[in-house]
């Protein structure tokens, strides 16, 4: 299996040195220092990118050009300071994920299959902000829960609205490893990857 190329666009010497420490079978890094770098990137028919936040005179998150940008690339942010309410504006734009821009190569290696098996990565208390926002907004019925037991159901309901696996444990009077056990079935027969997307089901967002 050939590695996937991979544009990093920082101005920041350490970072690239950082990011490029991924570097392995999978992934093949190339360097990029401004926005002019994606355009290019996407006519030679590639789609990864990590940029960084922090890139001088980067246009507002609210602009126009992210419209085509995200529909051509794969765009994953980097922020020195990650914060929930950028994080937002961020995927709003299109980006396929928001992150520490100094993740361990580990953890970045993980976005990156999360983002290349065409899911979403966010961090934890955004995902849970967005979780909420999306139960207080939605139309919920109860077809999602066709095939789930009524201990699977309530693990559902609470992991929807961004309850953490030990809070959900707390809640039902069992161990987190029984609320991860129950979410690995709850994702096989719903047919869903991750918590934002058991969250849309859930919410009537998706069928």
């Amino acid at each position: 299996m050939l590695a996937v190329p991979i544009l990093m666009v920082t101005h920041d010497d350490a970072l690239w040195q950082h990011w490029r420490s991924i570097e392995s079978d999978a992934w093949l890094p190339a360097r990029g220092s401004q926005l002019q770098d994606l355009s290019r990137w996407a006519g030679r028919g590639h789609h990864y990118v990590l940029l960084d936040a922090g890139l001088p005179q980067l246009p507002a998150w609210e602009d126009r050009v992210w419209q085509q940008l995200c529909t051509d690339l794969k765009i994953i942010v980097g922020s020195m300071r990650p914060d929930d309410n950028e994080g937002k504006r961020v995927l709003s734009a299109g980006a396929a994920g928001y992150i520490h821009s100094y993740m361990p190569a580990s953890a970045l290696r993980t976005v990156l299959h999360t983002v290349a098996a065409g899911n979403v990565w966010v961090g934890p208390t955004l995902l849970a902000r967005l979780l909420r926002q999306v139960d207080q907004s939605a139309q919920r019925t109860d077809d999602w829960a066709e095939g789930l037991t009524q201990r699977e159901r309530e693990v559902a309901e609470r992991a929807a609205v961004g309850h953490a696996n030990q809070a959900i444990a707390d809640a039902l009077g069992i161990s987190e490893r029984t609320v991860r056990a129950h979410l690995t079935a709850i994702f096989a027969k719903l047919d869903v990857e991750d918590r934002l997307q058991l969250a849309l089901r859930v919410h009537g967002i998706v069928a």
